[in-house]
């Protein structure tokens, strides 16, 4: 498992949630209105270098001020998503209204407040500001800029981190790993697109950036039996031979994986029991398979067994 920095799963006082912050985080002043009864909690957990937090609670305010820096002051950048309510972010004389699904970064080293004005979830990942692969000077330009979830590289970084935040809990060591360096290419690749500096990133964070890009498309499009080399690389604006390489530098070609991605998708839904009245030529068709006997073969050669077999196996164990 990742590392847990901090874990409550239920709301505590201010107090402890006062604690938990300065834990979870670094030195921060957390205020409520006079009268307001507070209930909140953070847990979190660490992917290598980058420590992934989740934030729950009801009205409050969070200050860096200047002398909790000159008392501590370790350099990190953090990325507050917003899932659920509003939050109010002020640094460097700007304000980013966050609404759920936008996010917007922040810098340890100079005094920020976040308001929340009711209760809200939000995920906040921090790390080394030496780690985020992007210029300091651009990045200060974009502190307290609300970037949103819908569009662009945005809507790619928003639920990727929602999701990290449904299991970060649970991942492995090896797959902590792998999410850690995902996070901060991903990142990377978003702040660059805000700047118009793309051309700056490393040739290999920007492969990492566009492998992620292209899967997330191709996890969209599994069901379109159109789906391939042709259409994908199209929509992302780049010649087949290049989307080849893309993928031939993780040891795998755009149609394997295609495949691959289908043939688990129609694994999942053969067993799920929501699923079991659908005929197996109906599972292989919803996910791009549109004949029965080639969708058999490729299962059998995938998994061992032909899908109806697989099936009831299943339900057998059941």
């Amino acid at each position: 498992m990742g590392e847990i920095v901090r874990a409550v799963d239920r709301a505590v006082d201010l107090d402890a949630f006062r604690a938990s912050v300065i834990e979870s985080f670094v030195p921060l002043e957390t205020t409520i209105d006079r009268g307001e009864d507070f209930q909140g909690y953070v847990r979190g957990a660490s992917l290598g270098p980058v420590k992934v937090s989740e934030v729950v609670a009801t009205a409050h305010t969070v200050r860096r001020t200047p002398r909790m820096i000159r008392a501590s002051d370790p350099e990190f950048y953090k990325v507050g998503l917003q899932v659920r309510g509003y939050c109010l972010l002020t640094q460097d004389d700007r304000e980013a209204a966050l609404t759920p699904g936008d996010f917007a970064i922040y810098d340890t080293t100079r005094p920020y407040q976040l308001s929340f004005d009711d209760r809200f979830r939000m995920l906040v990942m921090m790390f080394p500001r030496e780690l985020l692969r992007v210029p300091p000077n651009g990045i200060a330009e974009l502190t307290a800029r609300r970037i949103s979830g819908r569009q662009g590289l945005g809507a790619m970084v928003s639920p990727f981190v929602k999701g990290l935040g449904d299991q970060v809990f649970d991942a492995s060591p090896e797959v902590a790993v792998h999410l850690n360096d995902a996070v901060l290419d991903l990142l990377a690749a978003a702040f660059a697109e805000q700047l118009q500096i793309t051309d700056s990133l490393s040739l290999e964070t920007r492969h990492k950036a566009l492998r992620f890009r292209v899967s997330a498309f191709i996890e969209e499009h599994l069901p379109d039996p159109g789906l391939d080399l042709t259409m994908v690389a199209a929509a992302h604006h780049i010649s087949v031979r290049q989307l080849q390489k893309v993928f031939e530098a993780d040891g795998t070609s755009v149609a394997g994986w295609i495949r691959e991605r289908r043939l688990e998708q129609c694994r999942r839904d053969l067993v799920d029991p929501r699923h079991l009245h659908v005929p197996v030529a109906a599972v292989g068709s919803r996910w791009g398979f549109s004949d029965p006997a080639h969708f058999s073969r490729l299962f059998k050669a995938h998994f061992g067994v032909t899908p109806g077999s697989y099936r009831a196996a299943a339900i057998h164990l059941d």
